[in-house]
């Protein structure tokens, strides 16, 4: 799932995401020439290999740390998805990044799987990928903005975090407003006071994701005064390289993030802060920032399977998941094992599903508990030494997702019977920079946007215990925007449901309009409802491996991700029967506007 980039750390000059506990460097990865790509290919790890051992042993009770595959089947089975999973989430391929040889890897394994399959190819030019010109962007030295007389340059006075997903809102001609102290004093300002301004803010407690519908998103930059002078880990976040796709004249903009020393901020509000009234406005600001600027280019895996009925094969049910995560972790390997405790442990202390921002005095007593907490590896040494580990596998991030939707075609492909209405299947890359292979991909579709019927998404499907969440369970699976829409997608979605063996008690309390976690706008269904789709997103929702080195195979739910897969099929084979496309009976949104929950 992406992150929501937020901001907080050291001085409030951090970027932090919720529920992320180390932070990762965006690679810069030059295009792959055919050779490199042919080279990387010809080492596809042994996990790949192994679906092709008819002899490998049935899959155990709990899962292992390493796991030797089987031949996938027709059914949707436990074997199976473990067989795909410790494949694709294997340490050979780093991580997943977009833009690097471990996610081409990646999605050369999707597109074998779906040539063995006999599905059609979805993509450019008769082949299974799109591609996706993806650019990296690092803040450049070169930036200086005016405030009157001084001169406020990049590094030196200033440093810009990293941009992802829409092009830098313009500084130009805007002034800096003073915003106080975060939390607390920015509710002084309304939405007509921050719009089109620069919002400088003292954070000593550092600031999270901003919550759907706030102000400050209407800015036009936000400056967080970091201390008296940037310190070296600052001006190190401004050459951190982020990946973006280039962004057109009428693309979406978001307000741009700034670490700032003291001396900064009073030129910038032409005061000094000591005793500064919040709403204090400064001078007219000249300039913009500059970033440095390279192609990074990835792939999007399309696929077709073609409906039975002749009218009704022109149309499709679109079914995805994104085959990117965030790659290797920056400095020295962590210890797994007593990491993997400490995650789980960590988020069920702070974990809020209500949705309602904590207090200072929650956010308190938060850190009392976990700092009281106390992981005991000494079983786990019992039974091996200490394994150091920097790979961020994303093995329910989303690769639990992706094995998902590769059984669902596999299932579709294999069947005597097939649907009436075409299947999309669509395996979605730069998920993590932004949502961005999705956006491409519904902005150049390869089959006409309107034919698109509907979209199931599936991000993080894998666990969903209580030992992950307070709320979890055997039958736990969250649901976002099935009825955003579409009310009828919404009934049909439960309808399908109670058909089940065992029908899943779904959460809709992370879709409530304006919860802070803003899971509508989080994944890639969100770039098909931005077009009027209909959509069903699926979750077992964050947990303490989100987004770390400790999200790998031998940690997912196998039975409960089998269920949720074969839920998906007998929905997706549902909607694709319809005789009539899934009603939209609510309002559309603007397909170039910035998503609220």
């Amino acid at each position: 799932m992406r992150e929501d980039i937020g901001l907080g750390g050291e001085a409030g000059a951090d970027v932090r995401v919720n529920y992320v506990m180390t932070r990762h460097r965006d690679s810069l990865v030059k295009p792959l020439r055919l050779l490199a790509l042919l080279a990387a290919l010809a080492l596809l790890p042994t996990a790949l290999r192994a679906q092709k051992q008819a002899s490998a042993p049935a899959p155990p009770v709990a899962p292992p740390l390493k796991y030797v595959g089987k031949p996938t089947t027709a059914a949707i089975t436990v074997a199976d998805l473990m067989s795909r999973l410790y494949a694709f989430a294997d340490d050979s391929l780093q991580g997943r990044e977009a833009g690097t040889t471990g996610h081409t890897i990646g999605t050369a394994y999707i597109a074998n799987e779906l040539k063995k399959l006999g599905l059609r190819p979805g993509g450019d030019a008769g082949t299974f990928f799109q591609d996706v010109p993806l650019i990296s962007r690092t803040f450049s030295n070169s930036t200086l903005l005016t405030v009157g007389q001084r001169a406020l340059i990049g590094f030196a006075d200033l440093v810009a975090l990293p941009f992802r997903g829409a092009g830098p809102r313009a500084l130009d001609g805007a002034h800096a407003i003073y915003g106080g102290v975060w939390p607390d004093s920015v509710s002084m300002l309304t939405s007509a006071q921050i719009a089109g301004k620069l919002v400088v803010l003292l954070a000593p407690n550092g600031i999270g994701r901003l919550p759907t519908g706030s102000p400050l998103q209407g800015a036009a930059g936000i400056a967080i005064v970091g201390g008296e002078l940037l310190t070296s880990s600052q001006a190190a976040q401004g050459h951190t390289v982020s990946f973006t796709l280039r962004t057109p004249a009428t693309g979406v903009t978001a307000p741009v993030t700034l670490i700032i020393p003291r001396l900064t901020a009073e030129v910038l509000l032409g005061a000094s802060l000591n005793g500064m009234t919040v709403g204090t406005t400064g001078p007219r600001i000249t300039g913009n920032l500059v970033y440095e600027e390279t192609t990074a280019p990835t792939r999007n895996v399309v696929a077709i399977l073609p409906g039975s009925d002749p009218v009704l094969r022109e149309q499709y049910v679109a079914i995805g998941a994104h085959s990117d995560h965030i790659g290797m972790r920056v400095g020295a390997g962590v210890d797994h094992d007593s990491l993997h405790m400490f995650n789980a442990r960590r988020y069920l202390v702070t974990d809020n599903p209500s949705g309602t921002p904590p207090t200072s005095a929650q956010r308190a007593e938060q850190g009392v508990k976990i700092a009281a907490i106390t992981v005991n590896v000494d079983s786990v040494r019992a039974m091996r030494a200490a394994r150091r580990d920097s790979i961020n596998n994303g093995a329910d991030d989303d690769g639990s997702g992706t094995v998902a939707v590769l059984e669902v075609a596999e299932a579709f492909a294999k069947a005597r019977v097939k649907p009436k209405r075409s299947l999309l299947f669509v395996w979605h890359t730069a998920e993590e920079k932004g949502l961005l292979g999705s956006r491409y991909f519904t902005d150049n579709p390869t089959v006409p946007r309107d034919s698109i019927v509907a979209q199931i998404n599936l991000d993080m499907v894998g666990r969903g215990a209580a030992t992950d969440l307070p709320a979890g369970g055997d039958n736990y699976l969250i649901l976002v925007g099935s009825r955003r829409l579409s009310t009828e997608l919404g009934d049909l979605t439960e309808a399908v449901n109670t058909e089940q063996k065992a029908p899943f008690a779904f959460d809709y309390a992370y879709d409530a309009d304006g919860h802070p976690e803003n899971a509508y706008c989080r994944s890639d269904h969100y770039n098909y409802a931005r077009y009027g789709i209909p959509v069903v997103f699926m979750t077992t929702g964050l947990h303490g491996d989100y987004h770390q080195v400790t999200d790998e195979p031998q940690y997912i739910d196998y039975p409960h991700l089998a269920r949720v897969t074969q839920f998906v099929f007998a929905l997706t084979n549902r909607v694709a029967m319809l005789d009539h496309r899934p009603l939209v009976d609510k309002a559309k949104p603007d397909p170039m506007g910035s998503c609220r929950q």
